[in-house]
């Protein structure tokens, strides 16, 4: 990496600022402070996109257009305070072949990185059950990855209690069928944000998240023997 990038404290002071003044006119007053605070986080997505091309291939083209809005759509929440307190945003991995995309979520005290398949449509969700269910080895060496277990722990999720449509209570996979969302997470201390090799430590959990979504990718990609159906 050529040129350190890093959170500031001023990033994350903003936020705090927010969080105690979220409303319009406030933020208007301090729209200045928003777009200079913005430039940094934007940079930093810039920064954190090139080197994530080097490991893969992402289709979102900028750190700009990786960001996501800091106004909230308030149309169908309870909560109506106009804005986040994060910065966030995400990558979406190009091409058919590859599914899945990246998150990263910054914010004073619940910052982290994600990873994997939040709603999976049914014919997806069925089709890696059916994956898991033929032959669960392939997927469970992925999770059972000494990097994958540093960075991400475990896989996360929704599950079902009961046994899934179509599927034997004493399947092998059972534990893995269950799942309904497919999700690796890893969460950062504020001290860990604020370091300077902190785009260098996202990026490190990023690559070690690739074994996962290839697999994901091979599945989604193929039918039941394995033929492409892209």
């Amino acid at each position: 990496m050529s040129k350190k990038v890093s959170i500031q404290q001023s990033n994350f002071d903003f936020l705090k600022l927010i969080k105690k003044n979220n409303d319009r006119d406030w933020f208007n007053k301090n729209k200045d402070r928003y777009l200079k605070e913005l430039q940094n986080i934007e940079l930093f997505a810039d920064t954190l996109l090139s080197e994530m091309n080097k490991h893969d291939v992402i289709e979102t083209v900028s750190g700009k257009k990786s960001l996501h809005r800091i106004y909230r759509d308030i149309r169908f929440s309870k909560d109506k305070t106009p804005y986040n307190t994060h910065w966030g945003g995400s990558f979406k991995r190009a091409t058919k072949a590859r599914r899945g995309s990246y998150y990263f979520h910054l914010e004073p005290g619940n910052s982290f990185i994600g990873v994997g398949f939040w709603g999976p449509e049914p014919s997806d969700l069925k089709r890696i059950r059916d994956e898991f269910s033929y032959d669960p080895k392939p997927f469970r060496a992925i999770l059972k990855n000494k990097n994958f277990i540093k960075t991400f722990g475990t896989l996360q999720g929704e599950q079902i209690k009961t046994t899934p449509k179509g599927f034997d209570i004493i399947d092998e996979a059972i534990d893995l069928l269950r799942y309904k969302q497919f999700l690796l997470r890893k969460n950062f201390t504020d001290k860990e944000v604020l370091d300077p090799e902190f785009l260098k430590k996202i990026n490190e959990g990023f690559k070690y998240a690739r074994p996962f979504l290839d697999y994901m990718s091979e599945v989604l990609t193929t039918d039941v023997n394995g033929i492409s159906i892209i």
